[in-house]
């Protein structure tokens, strides 16, 4: 970590007070030095999403939902990310990344900070349950049971547990079985009374059953599955007695390879995703107090180093923690909240494409429900007007009412292609499901490019109206899921804008006929022109600046890693460009360094909802918020995959009432958060926005759940941009 010599920049709200004094930091600007690194970057955003486990201001179950989180994600980086580097490193591989380090190094850094991670996890978890414990939500171990439990617990071994449990022996007669990835066991050392003959058995924890059990009587109380396979182990084994047991947890390499030629890209996803459960062992969790036989076995047999094994202290699979989070305790989790329909959708009694011919209209998800998306489409397939339908599927929930709509329509005789991205990451098995449904309906599906991904959120329905045909058009921050879309902040734009519907048209041409767009009027699309835009329009800002002219960039995403962009953002804050970045997750750009970066601020916001809107402003030769702005939505994060290697869209904003909504309400709203926010120092670090006890803190979710957003408020108008401010506690 490199050391910074100044005051940690601590304030968070970027709207109403300027920049810190910048830092120096102890490196050669021009050199690698200059970026944070990706995995480590990564790790410090899962330090934060533990740290809202932490948080006293949070209800405890909604705690207990972070901590789950948190290892949830980590799990994923492993099996993804960990093991590409590690597949890199094994190979000889010294390619550098961004700031310099061969994998090799990166795996030795990562290795250090995950460990701190999954250490302070397990601190977490036992704060937790000893909170849980004063509420009367009890984790019990089996040695704390009492009669009338066992007995319970008796009768559900039996009925609901012993017929799908497969112990087996391990001996050369039986080899040690497979375990696929996030594979979970208990290893077992065991005597047999009669003889004293030593057997070890190998306990699959079954992944079709809870991890914990509800016990009766009052209050809440559960048992994890492991710990009952121990106490009724006996009836698994009779006559045996258990001399040593301990609890592991497999993680495997689980990114997919695809052959460069496959004839049938489905089939041959078909055959990676079998693959992934065979993939190499990445990670071994272990009980910290296994037995030394049991130990080394488990490790010879998954073919594991003594560095690729993290002996645990305390809980195995914290991610399902998240079975914990009980709706029958509704005073330990958030107030509930209801995401609002749009006034002008009601203004219209519901039709959604007379409230999009009035004028385009901008949803913030999920304060405004996501339904309206699927009304669009639902309403689309029963309207006798509509002749075809255009749809992205980038990530779909198992029973889609989105692909609902899109079958009824194409069985109706309607023309409906589906673009389906196969290669969504870990959704690719539900997608594969999707696009054969969706064919048997009639539909024409087609999967894109097998070397880019489709990462691109769009839908065009093209409505006879009188001699003319009309293309609506929806362009999305995020997945058409309508699971996700109750937690992901996301913005979905609606338009019957002719030039973005034409664009629109175009993209989907690409897609399913290579026919690269040309003449795009509103739109940039990865990989051919986003990129490129993005860094003219950052070259634009620097320009206005050396003219003497006011030069602010105000932007918001997940990520940020892409090199050519973070040097623009440099050149740009060189030449006296304010620009205020929101960055949920990876940055590998240093803020607010003497020399490089004086002009840039970073935050990170990590709340009750998961910010995954994209948006970019200029301020183009006057301040921000401001009318004269350029406005864009986007659903590409600003990173090589999603600029070099995906298909994405940037859409211009052109709508008064919309770009008023994006950069007075809802960009403003973000930079003046103070509740939520971490601030990124010069190293690479974030520190968590302090206040005095007692003050305000203006906290953006709460503002957005009690404010509705411009350009759907309808007859009520949009004359005034609400107050940034909100109820208190």
């Amino acid at each position: 970590m490199k050391k910074a010599h100044n005051t940690p920049m601590m304030n968070a709200d970027f709207l109403e007070h300027g920049a810190s004094a910048p830092v120096t930091l102890d490196i050669d600007l021009a050199s690698a030095d200059r970026f944070v690194n990706r995995e480590l970057s990564w790790i410090g955003f899962n330090m934060r999403v533990l740290e809202e486990a932490e948080n006293v201001r949070v209800p405890l179950l909604e705690r207990l939902r972070f901590l789950s989180i948190s290892a949830t994600n980590l799990d994923e980086f492993y099996t993804v990310r960990v093991a590409g580097l590690r597949e890199l490193a094994n190979a000889g591989n010294t390619t550098q990344g961004l700031d310099g380090r061969t994998p090799a190094e990166q795996l030795l850094l990562i290795d250090a900070r995950a460990r701190e991670l999954m250490d302070r996890q397990q601190a977490v978890f036992r704060m937790l349950t000893t909170e849980m414990e004063a509420v009367g939500i009890a984790i019990l171990h089996r040695d704390a049971l009492t009669e009338a439990d066992v007995a319970f617990l008796g009768d559900f071994f039996l009925e609901q547990v012993f017929p799908i449990l497969s112990p087996l022996a391990i001996d050369p007669a039986h080899p040690f079985p497979f375990l696929p990835n996030e594979g979970f066991a208990l290893a077992l050392q065991l005597e047999r009374g009669s003889d004293k003959r030593v057997l070890r058995a190998l306990l699959p924890v079954p992944a079709q059953i809870r991890r914990f059990i509800a016990l009766p009587g009052d209050g809440h109380r559960f048992l994890a599955l492991e710990q009952l396979l121990l106490l009724f182990v006996n009836r698994l084994y009779p006559g045996y007695k258990v001399k040593g047991d301990c609890a592991f947890k497999v993680l495997r390499d689980s990114d997919l390879e695809l052959e460069d030629e496959a004839e049938d890209l489905v089939r041959e996803f078909e055959t990676a995703l079998k693959r992934r459960r065979r993939g190499e062992v990445v990670r071994l969790k272990i009980s910290d107090n296994a037995p030394g036989a049991l130990r080394t076995m488990i490790m010879q047999e998954l073919h594991v180093t003594e560095e690729e094994v993290v002996n645990v202290a305390g809980m195995i699979g914290i991610s399902d923690l998240s079975e914990l989070v009980l709706d029958a305790r509704p005073d330990l989790l958030w107030p509930s909240f209801t995401p609002r329909i749009p006034e002008r959708v009601q203004d219209h009694d519901g039709d959604m494409f007379a409230a999009i011919r009035q004028k385009d209209m901008l949803l913030h998800h999920p304060y405004e429900t996501f339904d309206m998306v699927i009304r669009f489409l639902t309403q689309a397939a029963r309207d006798p007007d509509v002749v075809a339908i255009k749809q992205t599927l980038y990530r779909t929930s198992k029973k889609s009412p989105i692909v609902e709509a899109l079958c009824e329509a194409a069985e109706d005789g309607k023309s409906v292609t589906a673009l389906v991205e196969l290669k969504a990451r870990f959704d690719e098995a539900a997608n594969i499901r999707q696009s054969r449904r969706l064919e048997r309906s009639g539909a024409h599906v087609v999967y894109g490019f097998l070397n880019y991904k489709t990462h691109a959120k769009i839908s065009t329905v093209v409505r006879r109206e009188g001699e003319k045909l009309v293309t609506y058009t929806h362009f999305g921050t995020g997945n058409y899921h309508p699971i996700t879309a109750r937690i992901y902040t996301d913005v979905s734009l609606f338009t019957c804008d002719a030039g973005l519907g034409r664009d629109a048209t175009k993209v989907f041409n690409y897609l399913s006929g290579y026919a690269q767009p040309d003449g795009l009027e509103n739109l940039a699309i990865s990989p051919i022109s986003l990129k490129d835009r993005l860094i003219e329009m950052i070259a634009a800002e620097a320009e206005n600046a050396r003219n003497g002219k006011p030069a602010v960039i105000w932007a918001k995403m997940n990520s940020l890693i892409e090199k050519d962009v973070i040097d623009g953002l440099y050149a740009a804050s060189q030449a006296g460009v304010k620009i205020d970045l929101v960055i949920r997750g990876i940055c590998g750009l240093r803020p607010n360094v003497a020399g490089l970066s004086e002009n840039i601020r970073v935050k990170s916001i990590v709340g009750r909802f998961l910010e995954h809107s994209r948006i970019v402003c200029f301020g183009n030769g006057s301040g921000l918020p401001g009318k004269k702005a350029r406005v864009f939505i986007s659903s590409a994060d600003w990173m090589s995959r999603n600029l070099n290697r995906r298909v994405e869209t940037l859409v211009e904003i052109t709508n008064g009432t919309v770009k008023a909504q994006i950069v007075s309400q809802i960009m403003a709203a973000n930079m003046a958060d103070v509740a939520q926010s971490w601030i990124m120092q010069a190293d690479g670090s974030f520190v968590r926005a302090t206040w005095p006890d007692g003050e305000f803190a203006f906290n953006c979710h709460r503002f957005f759940m009690e404010n509705p957003s411009l350009s759907g408020r309808g007859s009520a108008g949009a004359a005034d941009v609400p107050q940034l401010t909100h109820t208190g506690d």
